[in-house]
């Protein structure tokens, strides 16, 4: 689960600039050279949002749609622990963001207070999705007061309902994250789904939301991956023509790169990243020297004439 929550701008002159944070753990701390590569990457608009590794910690961060309080440089970063579900947790996140932007104030105190509680609730999800205990006993506090309102029959239902569904509930989850695992994606996102309708019987309108969204973004990953084959047959293409067409053809390698560099984020995919990200330096270094090539041949060919 995240261990830490961090709110802070990007600056055009002097960079990331810390707003409000809330640490679970004291210790912990985003290191400025991760700011920076966030800085570099979110700031220039390559990406979206964007996953580091360093020192063995995760660190995630995307960008706060702000435009409605007039804010185009907001940004949002966690710590993660290892192995978490970042497909999971995005939806979190992006409820966060949401909410941010509702509440946000210049008062430094009173961010830092919403952060703690928006890391708190995540973490609170996250326990109700893995102990049906917890969610029987929020059903049975729901209960007590309709009773307490003298809602009888609503009360009943829940009650009946709060039997079963936080056992089905647990155990569909486990089906869809086993597909997940396994790679069955289309059979994932039906068990989400099926988990959130689950969730919504007994009024937990929060863990269905979050279950929806995460079996929206996993029906997404069979066209992702299509995707990906098909601009790496793209590349492969660029590659095999180069040697036809001549070096200011480099400059064709740059875009199926980026969106290939997107969808391995998505999949937390590293070591892809670190590979496209050293082709794409190269090709763009090689596209630097092919125009310098180019302009001196066009001189080289200027003076030939004045022989």
């Amino acid at each position: 689960m995240p261990r830490a929550i961090v709110l802070y701008e990007i600056d055009k002159s002097f960079g990331p600039n810390i707003l409000a944070e809330y640490y679970l753990n004291q210790d912990d701390k985003i290191p400025q050279t991760v700011l920076k590569e966030f800085s570099e990457k979110l700031g220039k608009k390559e990406l979206a949002n964007i996953t580091v590794r360093k020192d063995n910690n995760r660190y995630y961060s995307s960008k706060i749609n702000a435009e409605s309080i007039n804010k185009d440089n907001l940004y949002i970063s966690f710590i993660l622990e290892e192995g978490e579900d970042l497909v999971s947790l995005k939806s979190f996140f992006e409820n966060i963001e949401d909410k941010i932007v509702e509440n946000f104030s210049s008062d430094k105190k009173k961010i830092n207070l919403f952060l703690q509680g928006a890391l708190n609730s995540i973490l609170s999800l996250i326990q109700k999705l893995k102990e049906p205990k917890i969610i029987k006993e929020t059903i049975n506090e729901r209960t007590k007061k309709m009773l307490d309102d003298g809602k009888l029959t609503e009360a009943r239902e829940l009650i009946d309902l709060g039997e079963e569904i936080p056992k089905k509930l647990a155990a569909e989850v486990k089906l869809a994250e086993q597909f997940l695992i396994d790679k069955f994606y289309r059979k994932a996102k039906k068990s989400f789904l099926k988990a959130a309708e689950l969730a919504l019987l007994v009024q937990e309108d929060e863990i269905a939301a979050f279950l929806e969204h995460k079996g929206e973004q996993v029906g997404l990953f069979p066209d992702l991956i299509k995707e990906s084959d098909n601009l790496h047959k793209e590349i492969m293409k660029i590659s095999n023509d180069l040697g036809k067409i001549g070096l200011n053809f480099y400059n064709n390698y740059i875009e199926p790169i980026d969106r290939l560099v997107e969808i391995s984020h998505i999949f937390e995919d590293h070591e892809h990243i670190e590979v496209l990200t050293k082709l794409k330096n190269d090709t763009q270094r090689a596209s630097r020297l092919a125009k310098e090539i180019n302009d001196v041949d066009e001189k080289i060919r200027e003076l030939i004439k004045k022989i």
